[in-house]
């Protein structure tokens, strides 16, 4: 062995520079990831390039070659990624300071201007994550706290993912969602001041409401009433007699009648002659 590394020391050499040189030159490009190939620092091609209509497994991951020194193979995720914002202190437009937890779901789409705008996926994180803080902030500054409790609270997330994916395109990147995972009041003494803040406007909000139950109810009485007189009137045109003869034992029914609930029953006595006009019903109407 001494003497075959004495006679081709060069040739061996050579050889293994050789071997070293070939495997510089290949690069495994993974699934998950796209590689962008930079030359003298410009992007010239995208290997394994995420494109949404691609067959599940027909991609162009696996084995790609590089010129060493002159090239580098920078790689890039192509799944969706995660982005958490924790504890951002945002006030409501009714003056509430929100403690609002988020998360946004976003994905590389276009590698080359991510390479050229930002360079990496921490880079891009900090950016995203100050956009996202500054949308949320503008957006919920024009809600109240209660209608993040409504359905409303679905436009302010659409909104938010638009004004978001809109700068996030910048960079080469796409937002697919936002989502607000929790928008608390802090603990405490603002927390307190909201509750009976609310309790006092449902009060308030209920005390309108018997209010135009009650305004409606006179209404509907007075309506009732009108319309009871007009049929009285009609009655008593048609046939006086009996109009008179009706009337009276209303009459009779109230002032001999039972008592009715909230009255004494059996308290007082009436004491009338056989003659008074009162009881000329009961002689037939004379």
């Amino acid at each position: 062995m001494e003497q075959i590394w004495q006679n081709h020391k060069l040739t061996v050499i050579a050889v293994l520079v050789a071997i070293i040189a070939a495997l510089s030159t290949i690069v495994i490009v993974p699934e998950t990831h796209q590689a962008v190939k930079i030359r003298t620092g410009e992007p010239v091609s995208v290997i394994n390039r995420f494109d949404p209509s691609q067959t599940f497994g027909q991609t162009g991951a696996g084995l790609t070659y590089r010129i060493p020194v002159i090239e580098r193979i920078q790689m890039v995720d192509r799944r969706i990624l995660d982005l958490d914002m924790e504890n951002e202190t945002v006030l409501s437009n009714d003056q509430q300071r929100l403690e609002v937890n988020a998360y946004a779901r976003y994905r590389i789409y276009n590698p080359v201007l991510f390479v050229e705008r930002v360079g990496s996926e921490e880079r891009l994180q900090t950016q995203l994550a100050q956009i996202l803080t500054s949308v949320l902030r503008q957006e919920l500054g024009r809600r109240t706290f209660a209608s993040l409790l409504t359905a409303e609270r679905g436009n302010a997330m659409t909104n938010i993912r638009d004004s978001l994916d809109t700068q996030a395109r910048q960079y080469g990147a796409q937002i697919l969602d936002v989502r607000i995972k929790r928008a608390d009041l802090p603990e405490g003494t603002p927390l307190n001041a909201a509750f009976t803040r609310m309790v006092s406007e449902r009060q308030e909000e209920a005390e309108t409401i018997r209010a135009g139950g009650r305004r409606d109810a006179q209404i509907i009485r007075a309506e009732a009433e009108a319309e009871a007189a007009q049929i009285y009137a009609e009655a008593y045109n048609q046939d006086p007699q009996f109009y008179d003869f009706f009337r009276a034992m209303q009459s009779y029914r109230t002032t001999f009648g039972p008592a009715r609930e909230g009255e004494d029953a059996g308290q007082s006595s009436i004491v009338m002659d056989g003659d008074n006009e009162y009881l000329r019903q009961f002689r037939g109407g004379r």
